[in-house]
C-alpha cells in the first residue's frame, strides 16, 4: 500500500458527493438480462451503450449497428460506463456500499466473468481489441499536493496472465526523452495497440498534459505529444483520436480532434462544442462520443474522422459507446 493509495481510501468518503451526482445510486447486481425476444450479448454488428433513457437510466444496452434508431436490446446490469472489445465487456459500477466500485468484467453473454473492488469513482475504460487486457481510470481524494481537488489514477489487468498494473504511476517514466518523477503524476485514458503489450494514455504533471506511450512488458511510459487527453486509438492503430484543452485551458473546454502518430499532424473535427469525453471510433471512419443534453442524460453523436462533415445524432438518451463485430 502506498502513501496515495492510503490517501485515497480515506478520500473515499468524499467521493461519495461525486458518486451521487454521477448518477450511481444502485445497487443491481444481475447477472441476467431482459428483453427476452431480443437478448443482449456482445456479438455484433452492434453498438453497445451507456443508456441514459427515463425507462432503463444507468443501464447497459445495445442497439444493431445499421439501425440505431431500432429497438434497444437492454441489460439487466446498471453500470457508470461501459465498453467492449474481442468478446470482452467492462462495466464500471457500484459494488454495494455507497462508496465502494468494482469493474465488473463481462464474458459474450454479458455474465460476470470476474469483478476487480476500485479505490475511487470509475471514470473511464476500455479493452483491447482481442479482449485480452482491461483498463480503468478512477477519480481518488486525498493526495497532500492536490489541495483537496480530485486526482486520477489509471490501471490495468491482462486477462489472460493475471498480471495487474494497480496504477500506472508505478511505472517509470520519461518525459521529452529524460527519467522524469514527481509527487504529481496522474494518467487516465488508456488506449490499447494490437500487441497487447503497449498502450497510449494521458499523464500529467505540473499542470501540463501529456499523451504517453506505455509498455507493460518493460513497465515504462514515455511522452509523445503535449495536450492530449483521453486517446482512443484507431483500429489501423495510426491515429489518435482525443480531446484537448482550448489554448491548454480546460475551463476554455475542449476540441475534439485526430493526431496522426506518424507525421503528428492534428487534424479538428467538425464538431465544434465542447466534448469533454474518451472518444470512440465506431467503424474506421468514424468517432462516437457522448454531448450531455441535461443532468445526468446524454446522446451518442458522430463526426467524420477526417476533419470533414458535420456532427449528427446517433442514439439519443445514451453515452459511453462501443462498436461490436
Amino acid at each position: 500500500m502506498t502513501r496515495r493509495t492510503v490517501l485515497a481510501v480515506v478520500g473515499a468518503v468524499v467521493l461519495t458527493t461525486v458518486a451521487v451526482g454521477y448518477g450511481v445510486l444502485t445497487t443491481a447486481r444481475d447477472r441476467t438480462t431482459v428483453a427476452a425476444a431480443n437478448t443482449p450479448s456482445l456479438t455484433g454488428p452492434r453498438i453497445m451503450f451507456r443508456s441514459t433513457a427515463s425507462d432503463s437510466k444507468g443501464h447497459l444496452a445495445l442497439i444493431a449497428k445499421d439501425d440505431p434508431a431500432g429497438p434497444r436490446s437492454v441489460s439487466a446490469l446498471t453500470c457508470l460506463r461501459v465498453y467492449a472489445a474481442g468478446g470482452t465487456g467492462t462495466c464500471l459500477r457500484q459494488d454495494g456500499a455507497l462508496t465502494t466500485f468494482q469493474i465488473a468484467i463481462l464474458d459474450r453473454s454479458l455474465n460476470v466473468a470476474k469483478a476487480i473492488p476500485l479505490v475511487g469513482v470509475p471514470n473511464r475504460t476500455r479493452v483491447s481489441g482481442d479482449g485480452r487486457l482491461v483498463a480503468w481510470t478512477v477519480f481518488v481524494a486525498g493526495d497532500s499536493y492536490n489541495h483537496g481537488r480530485f486526482s486520477t489514477r489509471a490501471g490495468l489487468i491482462d486477462l489472460g496472465s493475471g498480471d495487474m498494473v494497480d496504477s500506472l504511476e508505478f511505472l517509470s517514466v520519461t518525459l521529452d526523452g529524460h527519467p522524469y518523477t514527481a509527487p504529481d503524476l496522474n494518467f487516465w485514458g488508456i488506449t490499447f495497440t494490437a500487441d497487447d503489450n503497449h498502450f497510449y494514455a494521458t499523464m500529467s504533471t505540473r499542470g501540463h498534459r501529456y499523451l504517453v506511450e506505455g509498455d507493460i512488458a518493460a513497465k515504462t511510459v514515455r511522452t509523445v505529444a503535449k495536450n492530449v487527453e483521453c486517446p482512443s486509438l484507431s483500429p489501423d492503430g495510426r491515429r489518435i483520436a482525443f480531446k484537448s484543452a482550448v489554448d491548454g485551458d480546460p475551463a476554455k473546454g475542449w476540441q475534439l480532434s485526430v493526431l496522426d502518430l506518424s507525421s503528428g499532424a492534428r487534424t479538428p473535427l467538425a464538431e465544434t462544442r465542447s466534448v469533454d469525453d474518451q472518444p470512440a471510433w465506431l467503424d474506421p471512419n468514424t468517432i462516437g462520443y457522448a454531448v450531455p443534453r441535461a443532468a445526468g442524460d446524454s446522446d451518442v453523436w458522430t463526426v467524420p474522422a477526417d476533419g470533414s462533415g458535420s456532427p449528427r445524432l446517433l442514439i439519443p438518451h445514451a453515452e459511453s459507446p462501443a462498436a461490436l463485430g
